[in-house]
């Protein structure tokens, strides 16, 4: 049986959102690596001008998503998840 779970590439590791319930100690596992995702603005109905208005916009919270303090955001479900 296939298990499919989400989870995160961190240093090396992959940390799971979940544990599935018939994990044992040691088993087989394959690891796809999803591409970045993109998002088509223009399908979006978001122009070069209003996407530049909005990067202006949004630029004075990048010093707030780059520190490393905020690292804990990123992985917020999977804290959740094990709970």
């Amino acid at each position: 049986m296939l298990t499919a779970i989400q989870g995160i590439y961190r240093d090396g590791k992959v940390i799971l959102a979940t544990i599935p319930s018939n994990a044992r100690e040691e088993m087989a596992v394959i690891v796809t690596f999803l591409g970045p995702s993109t998002i088509d603005l223009q399908t979006r109905g978001i122009g070069e001008t209003q996407a530049a208005d909005l990067r202006a916009r949004l630029a004075i919270f990048a010093e707030d998503w780059t520190n490393p303090e905020m690292d804990v955001y990123d992985r917020y479900d999977i804290a959740k998840a094990s709970l």
